[in-house]
């Protein structure tokens, strides 16, 4: 029953909404001047670009709104008709331009009066992991059961990209049932935390004379020597029997520690063994000469230990024959290793206590003992349709995200006092209530209605916002009041969320998305090519863009920030990595920067460089295009077809930026280019590990070789101002802070409305950009004042 109503609700929330809009032919000045300026070169199969007025003239007009703006754009910036041909007067342009926005703006926002800017939206993957855990108190890992979602301008947030097939439908019942089950086996179960303590001796191999991958005993210290081995240093004493939570605490001290730093040592977690390869990263460590303690939560799989060993790929490695190590074989190597003293694995859980599930699951029932194992015990209750009725109508509140009625918990309550009827036992027809509850569409869609939100609706889209989780009761009781529909107790409610520990979420959860970061795994830089870069490299880089955008956000630093500043956050391991000096500790910290470190700003962090390079060479087109988009602002449209892509010679052989000469040459190229390569090429001094070079490498069967062409980073703007180096860019970009402001303000909204910003939206984006001037467009005066503008508050 619940079911098919769920996929039949889901099939017209995503069907598409049948909309009057006005007729795709444009006014009579926008035909004349299109006809007279534009209709020579953009027409029929050989139109520039790709572009065919005549046909676009005729099409529909919500298909091709945004091709619309992008003529009406063209022709604002100066871009079209080109220089080289004859030119409208001013007038003429003037005339176009105002009839023009004037026909794009009703449109658009007859649309939106007429279904919002968002359509169906949905919670995410993350969003129902998320959810569920709040809910239901508990803290097992769901989004990772579920397909991978696609990204729509940028992010897996926006309505227009999501679907709901009957895979996914059948995907979010099965997500369901293990959170439910979970759930209830906490609620009616014994807490099932507990401690254990190993000594070295217990932490190494058990039989000394195995060659195996442990740990060896050495000086009465469970020992791990830097090698390639996979595996190496795996404890299988820290295997685990159930799926759950578990918190590590290690004693270790390095061996052999270079003068200049310690030895860097990765946690990751996985079977250990050549049927299963994967491993998860959990951390690292800098291990020196003295005792230290870290501690590390890693989620576990039955079957899963964790394996610690010397991850740092700057240290010379020991040789084991055979893909074994034997006692006794490493240490004549003179290489560096770590020294287990002992640990302690404890098993926890995140959130509330058994006791705190029961009380959200079953309130004040009492339970009697089950009678057999596996089943849900009975309950004492004399009144149980009463207490279903009132335990479901509560759940549903807080599922739903608003008061619910009695008629909207009818189907609900009768379909749980059915099952009790027909012999279920209580809790079994509770559970099936919930299960409901869970699959509506009122839970899994967020409740919207064209026009100014409710306060339910303001507090569902900023929790999932800021975040993204069910609002909590603070948020709810601001709701209910009413307050929420004030701005300046909009404004404390986000300050306050931002200020809660769930609030350090939101810089990484957004920053995943809109620079990538969620990407950083995709491509590995070739060892061969570039030594050195390792996956603690690799993760320090994530924390140095984390550590940063946290910083702006506390600060409300000014975003101009993004591009150039006088700080940023290292270890010693990603300072050796950039070849910055003076830094200790394997902790990321604040590190002023001088002029010689040729760093500032999230523009030149490893993280962007390696998201943008396919981990062999860098193209500036490629990292030109995502720089322009997501960090400046400029639409890049996708190149017209029959065009071919530019790839980098590798070898060395020649200039990508000769290439690229010849590329522009096209006239339905060079548009676009003069946009995309000033980024491209101010950043072309970081090679795909993240690292500065001069030159670029000259390349022989697989491997580098000096003396490679010289790194030229200057170009001009589009505007004909120019720059010698990437200084000189970042001054220039720095001059325009507004547009950096509008960039991040769209795409914030983006992420928190679920639908990009559109023609309509630009006077109101222009508006929350002009009330931070006196911030100088503070990162964190923006994100409030985003949450207070009429765009969020409007479906």
């Amino acid at each position: 029953m619940f079911p098919t109503r769920i996929a039949i609700f889901a099939a017209l929330l995503c069907a598409p909404a049948v909309v009057c809009v006005a007729q795709a032919d444009p006014p009579p000045e926008v035909r004349a001047f299109l006809t007279a300026s534009c209709m020579d070169c953009h027409t029929g199969d050989s139109a520039a670009a790709g572009l065919d007025l005549q046909q676009l003239s005729a099409s529909d007009l919500t298909a091709s709104f945004d091709k619309w703006v992008r003529v009406f754009d063209r022709v604002h910036e100066g871009e079209m008709p080109p220089a080289d041909y004859d030119q409208p007067t001013g007038p003429q342009r003037k005339t176009f331009e105002r009839v023009a926005e004037d026909w794009l703006l009703k449109t658009q926002r007859q649309e939106y009066q007429t279904r919002g800017r968002v359509q169906g939206r949905r919670l995410t993957n993350l969003q129902l992991e998320r959810t569920l855990h709040d809910l239901l108190g508990i803290d097992i890992p769901l989004a990772v059961e579920m397909p991978e979602e696609p990204r729509t301008h940028g992010f897996n947030t926006v309505a227009s990209g999501q679907s709901i097939s009957h895979f996914q439908l059948q995907n979010h019942l099965t997500v369901v049932d293990a959170a439910l089950d979970e759930a209830f086996r906490r609620a009616v179960g014994e807490p099932d935390e507990w401690t254990r303590s190993f000594s070295p001796r217990e932490i190494a191999r058990r039989n000394p004379r195995r060659r195996c991958r442990e740990p060896e005993m050495l000086n009465g210290a469970a020992v791990v020597w830097s090698g390639n081995t996979t595996y190496y240093g795996r404890l299988p004493v820290t295997t685990a029997r159930r799926p759950g939570w578990y918190r590590l605490t290690i004693r270790t001290s390095g061996l052999n520690v270079p003068e200049d730093h310690g030895v860097w040592t990765t946690v990751r977690t996985g079977m250990c063994v050549s049927s299963a390869p994967m491993l998860r990263t959990v951390g690292a460590y800098e291990v020196t000469g003295q005792t230290g303690e870290w501690t590390f939560d890693a989620w576990l799989n039955p079957g899963e230990m964790f394996e610690i060993r010397p991850g740092d790929k700057t240290l010379k490695e020991a040789r084991f024959a055979g893909g074994q190590i034997g006692a006794g074989e490493g240490e004549p190597q003179n290489v560096a290793g770590i020294a287990h003293h002992g640990l302690t694995l404890s098993r926890i859980h995140y959130g509330p206590d058994n006791a705190a599930i029961r009380r959200l699951l079953l309130g004040d029932l009492t339970l009697r003992a089950a009678t057999k194992k596996g089943r849900l015990p009975a309950v004492e209750t004399e009144r149980p349709k009463q207490v279903l009725r009132q335990l479901l109508t509560v759940f549903a509140s807080r599922a739903f995200r608003r008061p619910v009625d009695a008629e909207q918990m009818r189907p609900y309550v009768e379909r749980t006092i059915e099952d009790l009827q027909s012999g279920t036992r209580f809790l079994d027809a509770l559970r099936g209530g919930y299960r409901a509850i869970l699959c509506s569409p009122r839970f899994l869609y967020f409740e919207e209605s064209p026009g100014r939100l409710d306060a339910w609706s303001v507090a569902t889209r900023l929790s999932y916002l800021l975040w993204n989780t069910m609002p909590d009761e603070r948020l709810r009781e601001a709701a209910a009041s009413g307050g929420l529909l004030q701005r300046e107790q909009l404004i404390l409610q986000a300050q306050r969320m931002l200020a809660d520990d769930r609030g350090q979420r939101f810089v990484k959860d957004f920053a995943e998305q809109w620079l990538d970061l969620s990407e950083i795994d995709f491509t590995e830089p070739d060892r061969r090519l570039y030594r050195g870069f390792d996956v603690i490299v690799q993760e320090s880089m994530v924390g140095e863009t984390e550590a940063f955008l946290q910083e702006m956000l506390d600060e409300d630093l000014s975003v101009s920030h993004l591009i150039d500043s006088e700080f940023t956050f290292l270890n010693n391991r990603l300072a050796r990595h950039y070849g910055i000096e003076g830094v200790t500790g394997d902790r990321l910290q604040k590190v002023a920067l001088k002029p010689q470190d040729r760093r500032g700003g999230v523009l030149t962090h490893g993280s962007l460089m390696k998201v943008t390079a396919n981990g062999s060479t860098t193209s500036p087109v490629l990292r030109g295009v995502w720089i322009s988009e997501r960090l400046l602002g400029l639409e890049i449209p996708p190149p017209p077809e029959g065009v071919p892509a530019i790839e980098p010679d590798i070898r060395g052989a020649r200039s990508i930026r000769d290439m690229l000469e010849k590329h522009k040459s096209d006239a339905n190229c060079a548009s676009c280019h003069t946009k995309i390569d000033p980024a491209g090429f101010a950043l072309e001094n970081f090679d795909p590990a993240g690292r500065w070079r001069d030159r670029y490498p000259a390349v022989s069967r697989n491997r580098r070789k000096g003396g490679g062409i010289v790194v030229d980073a200057g170009y001009q703007f589009a505007d004909g101002r120019e720059f010698r180096d990437l200084r000189g860019f970042q001054q220039l970009v720095r001059q325009d802070g507004r547009s950096l402001a509008a960039n991040v303000v769209r795409q914030l909204l983006t992420y928190g409305t679920g639908a990009p910003c559109g023609f309509a939206d630009r006077e109101a984006v222009s508006a929350i950009v002009d009330s931070t001037k006196s911030s100088e467009f503070g990162f964190r005066s923006l994100i409030l004042a985003a949450v207070a503008s009429d765009i969020f508050l409007t479906k």
